[in-house]
């Protein structure tokens, strides 16, 4: 399938037609377009609690209302991308529905969105509550769009270089990325579920499509993450699941509060630490699910990552090792790179699989394991060095909150490791003391960090997750190393 906007934007299904069908099929996805499932929930439960945010509570039904009255000013359809510019809370949720309402593709943006809209070459942009572009009345029904046409593009983090923008139908997301959802709530009542990153991420893009559309639960969000915030909605409005990335699990461990109704907790956007997974599980009480996915296309989850990251679910992707490196294909399989041919060169094979940049493989009892991002290396005079590994040896010593490895670039050696750190109350630390630590526990010497800096915090991007491009421009300017 072929997509064209009306801005000339061409977006082209890697994945062959016939696998899409057979996924269809085999139930994996609904075929249907992801307002008409937004609209089956408001018939469903009018008077159920939708959203949760800042300015309060909305039922199904008068967020609908609300969503009609924005779908009612934007004269496009589905020929159209629209850029949606609101932090997250009721704009951002209500634009993202109204954009769906009217059959076009949903471009969420941060703040700092750049040049994404005109890359995607967008029609519109919603921000602030208005719409910059065409604005008309537009009551006519609108024709729907294909259940594989283009329904939303996520972004990629952008913490190691700049924002990918990737296509995903409305099978894509009613289909393979639901079924995830669905897999990891389990069996119950409509779930409840927190979402402390950005509805902007790939993480948080589940919250409007499926929490909303395909699950019918109710979303709960907050414009910025803080501790203290993030535990009294737990306390006042009971969340069943909290999604949240390692980094704020971290900081939210020390925080006292009531956590009664929690069902589970669920981290994504890096690894979660041993000391933080342990720190969690003691808490909270409630199982730990961490999830490895990106905007790529790949999933796995688990509640034992101490046993790898899962068992791949065919209704969500199926994972094979190629090469060494993971690669993915299925019902959540996303259509195409957008506004970059290069990188759809760089990262799809035949057949629709996706390539991740992670490498892996699967043990004995079909459960897969990452041993690190393909890219994600420090080459110091040609020895290369994977930042994770080190980062998690380090995450051991007692004396260190939070840790991120950075390359710091050197003349002599082309790069060479610097660890950042955030250090415990009352504790203090030192480059020796550290490579001690490390060289006992068995790092090799060619990985050990040669500079070490300490901060308050470590510096995250949008998503929450560490933001390493600047890190390693703090590491390089402080470190004093030339280019």
């Amino acid at each position: 399938m072929t997509w064209v906007s009306a801005t000339g934007t061409v977006l082209r299904d890697l994945v062959p037609a016939e696998l899409r069908r057979g996924w269809v099929a085999a139930g994996h996805c609904p075929d249907r377009d992801l307002h008409s499932l937004f609209r089956d929930r408001v018939r469903e439960h009018p008077d159920r609690t939708a959203l949760v945010d800042d300015e309060g509570e909305l039922s199904y039904a008068e967020l609908d209302l609300l969503v009609r009255a924005l779908a009612a000013r934007l004269p496009y359809g589905t020929t159209d991308i629209i850029g949606v510019q609101e932090p997250d809370g009721r704009a951002a949720v209500v634009a993202e529905l109204a954009v769906l309402a009217v059959g076009a593709v949903v471009l969420p943006l941060p703040a700092d969105a750049g040049s994404l809209l005109s890359r995607a070459g967008a029609s519109a942009l919603i921000a602030g509550g208005a719409v910059s572009g065409k604005e008309g009345t537009n009551t006519a029904e609108h024709p729907r769009p294909h259940p594989e046409a283009p329904a939303k593009i996520l972004l990629s983090s952008g913490s190691e270089s700049e924002p990918k923008m990737v296509a995903y139908s409305h099978n894509a997301f009613a289909g393979g990325r639901a079924n995830y959802l669905r897999a990891l709530h389990g069996a119950g009542p409509a779930p409840r579920d927190l979402v402390l990153v950005s509805l902007t991420s790939s993480f948080g893009s589940f919250g409007v499509p499926i929490t909303l559309c395909c699950l019918g639960g109710t979303l709960i969000v907050t414009r910025r993450f803080a501790p203290a915030t993030a535990m009294r909605l737990i306390a006042e409005h009971r969340p069943t699941h909290v999604f949240a990335v390692p980094t704020m699990w971290h900081r939210l461990v020390d925080h006292p509060g009531d956590v009664s109704g929690l069902v589970a907790l669920v981290s994504s956007g890096d690894v979660l630490p041993p000391a933080t997974l342990a720190a969690c599980r003691a808490r909270f009480g409630v199982d730990v699910i961490t999830v490895y996915g990106s905007s790529d296309g790949v999933n796995c989850h688990t509640t034992t990552p101490e046993n790898g990251v899962g068992v791949p679910d065919p209704a969500v992707c199926d994972i094979r090792i190629v090469d060494g490196e993971i690669c993915a294909r299925g019902p959540m399989t996303p259509l195409c790179y957008v506004g970059a041919p290069e990188l759809d060169a760089r990262h799809r094979l035949d057949g629709g699989w996706v390539r991740t940049g992670d490498r892996g493989h699967f043990d004995g009892e079909g459960r897969l394991h990452v041993t690190g991002r393909a890219k994600r290396v420090v080459i110091r005079g040609g020895y290369t060095i994977s930042p994770a590994e080190v980062e998690l040896a380090i995450g051991g010593h007692p004396s260190v909150g939070e840790v991120a490895c950075v390359p710091v670039p050197d003349t002599e050696l082309g790069e060479r490791l610097c660890a950042v750190v955030t250090v415990r109350a009352g504790q203090s630390l030192d480059l020796p003391g550290l490579t001690a630590f490390l060289s006992a526990r068995g790092l090799a010497k060619p990985k050990l960090p040669e500079f070490l800096l300490t901060v308050p915090d470590l510096p995250t991007g949008r998503t929450g997750k560490v933001c390493h491009r600047t890190l390693a421009q703090v590491a390089a300017d402080r470190c004093g190393v030339s280019a």
